[in-house]
């Protein structure tokens, strides 16, 4: 077998919210990506202005050039949202418009993984369909399977421990930690 370089994939959280399952399943995921694979969160969301085309004409703020280097030098990008309002949460579309705005877009052509929860039935994928909508704008190469919405998040986190339990779930999401890594190593 050969000796593969270890890859380096980078989170970015839709959620601002502490107690946010989503954030559980981000800090999950180191955890459960395969051997070969590290996996870092990025800067928060919170930490970025509002868009503002007149404040990008003054210069990027310090945390979306932070954000967009640290992307651009991932091999891979996984995104953890919630839904809101069966669409992407303002936050995190705030964030991907500044970075879509950088002089080299840090999501062209960089792999991705969608991953979303929510107590309901469909665990955010109304908000996975749009988020997609986005990324072929920013020719990002969106992982398609498999597509991980993690529904009725409630039962299936230890949320005073601030831990992904259930264990069907940490092997889905390891599996689509593989297909991420594999989708990395092709590019």
């Amino acid at each position: 077998m050969e000796n593969l370089r270890t890859l380096r994939f980078v989170t970015l959280l839709g959620s601002l919210r502490s107690g946010s399952f989503n954030g559980i399943i981000a800090r999950a995921l180191p955890a459960l990506a395969p051997e070969g694979v590290s996996v870092e969160a990025l800067g928060s969301i919170a930490d970025l202005p509002h868009y503002d085309a007149d404040l990008q004409a003054e210069g990027f703020p310090p945390a979306v050039l932070a954000m967009g280097k640290a992307i651009a030098e991932a091999d891979a990008v996984i995104v953890v949202m919630p839904e809101y309002n069966y669409s992407v949460p303002g936050a995190l579309k705030n964030a991907i418009d500044w970075l879509s705005r950088l002089p080299e877009t840090p999501f062209s052509g960089k792999p991705v993984a969608i991953q979303s929860a929510s107590p309901g039935m469909l665990g955010g994928a109304r908000a996975q369909y749009h988020l997609r909508q986005v990324f072929v704008f920013l020719n990002a190469q969106v992982l398609n399977k498999p597509e991980v919405m993690v529904g009725q998040v409630a039962g299936k986190v230890d949320e005073k421990t601030g831990e992904l339990t259930d264990q069907s779930t940490r092997d889905f999401i390891a599996g689509q930690l593989k297909a991420l890594a594999e989708l990395a190593r092709k590019g």
